[in-house]
């Protein structure tokens, strides 16, 4: 706490020394050993050392976190954290909100993975800091800056199913300027999603990065952040003809796609004073996002949605070199826009918008960098909802043995999208502007034990309710689908474990085990596994010009939805457990050129992750990276 601190890679560090810059708003990082959330890295080293090409292939290591795509690569990939649904969970990209406005949820299906990145997921709920949508909690995907990572790095890779893929990233440091601009591209053609289809499901996505930071003086440092991404991809329908014994089955659809383009900017002003101990930062940031969808015929559906925030953070630590004090103010202002441009009779196609102001208070307490407590309260004004507050209470206690007690509890709130209150589809959808937010609460206990330095084992207990569930209902007399708030609470509850150990240099080991409760109406919640778990072994030779991965992710069995009732009433279905395998290897011809290679789903698993939407089978990949 005594200072601002950059995320870092820290590829050797215990888990434990890592800083963590989400869970504060005021602007410092702090190291996970003085948290009582429940947070886990990726580093860079972890993305680079698995192959990582789409983030969310990753984020399946995470304890608490449960992936559903929708057949192949760039198909709809929603991530769900402790039993949450996946809109309500919170994505920053670089510090900015990159949820789609218009449906309140963000697309982990159009992230493709940029050349040194990390990601922070702070579970539990935190909209005392952020607001709507952080009731399972955070993701924040970061690029790295040309201090924390400099040089020029370019890949090339090619392999299965005509997938070929790229990247390049010029960044470093001269005088007062921090410079780091990236660029990635992956294309594949694909695999069938339908059962026993043959149409090829394909995509490409194209993501483009630019990060600058100017410090003209040791206490001013201003940041502008620009990011641009593209995905276009395959998708295959489900057949909508009552007669068909394969009505509500994924099935091939010739020309039907979808195009996404987003946009993100954010600039920053931050200005330090009290020989650093008060912190000022004033930013502006925008997501603008549109998403277009076509069949054979032509253009079919699309929508439009911009976000504009702009927020102030003031900051004062203040204490001894024993206990220190940081108080926390914050201001947000946001207004989020939605436009649906579906040409059709049936669409309202006008504007909307919702403005929100958001009042933040937080306290964070250390005493001997042993014992630390933290407490938030916010208070949002909404033109649209009633205003809500919630507030967050948590606190961490490190014994000299290594053994660390941690523990939380918070309230969390979601506003309903756009599509939930003003969607419209002829005899199957109608919105309904009458929705109240959803509202949580939850706590966590855990204890965690380091040894030796480079190892830490834990274990979190979670307990979470969810009142006001917004879920489909079908009304009588016409039984069309139509959104409605919850009398009853839906509940989750669950374990998590990791273990995160580097016993020797030559060595590193990633663990992670969930177990999961959710249910609503006493029914278990679909596309939430029970059981999860992951494990990854990376070994590297002395010289470290050879490493080689060993990654297996189990998926417990689970329930989904199924239309296959012509009345568009969901039949409940379960899907089978799976375990994938994947293997990676690097070698170093130079200390400049590396050739690598990996073979994913390695058993050839056959498993659906949504109903009746295929996945690929095993597949190999190979390349060459280049670094000055």
């Amino acid at each position: 706490m005594a200072a601002p601190a950059y995320a870092q890679s820290a590829s050797t560090d215990s888990n434990q020394d890592q800083i963590v810059v989400t869970a504060s708003r005021s602007g410092d990082g702090v190291k996970v050993s003085q948290l009582g959330a429940s947070v886990t890295i990726l580093d860079a080293q972890a993305l680079e050392t698995r192959q990582t090409r789409v983030v969310s292939d990753i984020l399946r290591d995470v304890p608490g976190v449960a992936v559903s795509r929708t057949g192949a690569i760039g198909g709809l990939t929603q991530l769900r954290l402790r039993g949450s649904e996946g809109n309500q969970v919170l994505v920053l990209i670089d510090g900015i909100e990159a949820a789609d406005p218009y449906y309140g949820e963000y697309d982990f299906g159009t992230l493709i993975a940029d050349p040194e990145a990390r990601i922070e997921v702070l579970r539990g709920q935190q909209s005392s800091l952020y607001g709507s949508d952080a009731i399972g909690g955070v993701i924040h995907y970061m690029t790295l800056s040309g201090a924390e990572a400099p040089g020029f790095t370019a890949r090339l890779e090619g392999g299965s199913f005509n997938t070929y893929t790229g990247s390049a990233r010029a960044a470093g440091v001269s005088g007062d300027l921090d410079y780091a601009v990236s660029s990635s591209y992956y294309h594949t053609g694909g695999t069938p999603t339908a059962r026993n289809g043959s149409r090829d499901v394909g995509s490409d996505s194209l993501g483009l990065s630019a990060k600058l930071i100017w410090t003209p003086r040791d206490n001013l440092k201003i940041t502008g952040v620009g990011r641009y991404s593209y995905t276009d991809a395959d998708t295959n329908d489900s057949e909508s003809n009552s007669a068909s014994s394969l009505f509500g089955y994924t099935v091939d659809s010739p020309g039907v796609h979808y195009r996404n383009k987003a946009f993100y900017g954010l600039v920053s002003v931050e200005h330090t004073a009290l020989d650093g101990r008060w912190t000022n930062i004033l930013s502006g940031q925008i997501a603008d996002t549109t998403r277009d969808g076509y069949t054979a015929a032509g253009f079919d559906y699309g929508d439009k949605g911009q976000r504009y925030k702009g927020s102030f953070t003031s900051s004062l630590r203040f204490g001894t070199d024993t206990v220190v004090h940081r108080v926390t103010a914050a201001v947000d202002v946001e207004r989020e826009q939605f436009q649906n441009t579906t040409p059709s009779p049936f669409v309202f196609e006008g504007k909307r918008h919702t403005d929100n102001v958001g009042l933040v208070g937080q306290y964070e307490l250390l005493v001997n960098n042993a014992l630390s407590l933290g407490g938030s309260i916010r208070r949002d004004e909404n033109n649209r909802f009633d205003d809500v507050t919630t507030w967050r209470v948590q606190g961490s206690y490190a014994f000299a043995a290594g053994t660390r007690v941690r523990g939380a509890f918070g309230t969390g709130v979601k506003n309903p999208g756009y599509y939930e209150l003003y969607g419209y589809s002829d005899g199957k959808y109608i919105g309904n502007p009458n929705l109240k937010p959803e509202k949580s609460e939850g706590w966590e206990a855990g204890i965690e034990q380091t040894i030796g330095g480079n190892s830490t084992i834990g274990v979190t207990y979670f307990d979470s309710r969810l009142k006001d569930e917004i879920y489909t209902t079908y009304p009588a007399p016409a039984y069309i689908a139509t959104p409605g708030n919850r009398a009853t609470e839906s509940k989750q509850h669950g374990i998590e474990a990791f273990v995160s150990a580097r016993p020797i240099p030559q060595l590193r080991l990633d663990a992670a085990y969930t177990y999961l409760k959710a249910r609503e109406n006493g029914i278990v919640e679909v596309r939430r596994p029970k059981h999860i778990a992951s494990f990854n072994a990376t070994v590297f030779s002395k010289d470290e010009r050879f490493s080689g991965t060993l990654t297996l992710r189990y998926n417990g069995r689970q329930s989904d939805v199924a239309y296959t009732d012509p009345s568009y009433i969901p039949v409940r279905v379960s899907l089978r457990e799976y375990v994938l395998m994947n293997v990676n290897v690097e070698y170093k011809l130079t200390s400049r050129i590396a050739v690598f290679g990996r073979v994913e789903n390695l058993l050839n698993e056959n498993y659906e992750e949504v109903f009746s939407f295929a996945t690929p089978g095993r597949a190999a990949y190979g390349g060459v990276r280049v670094h000055f």
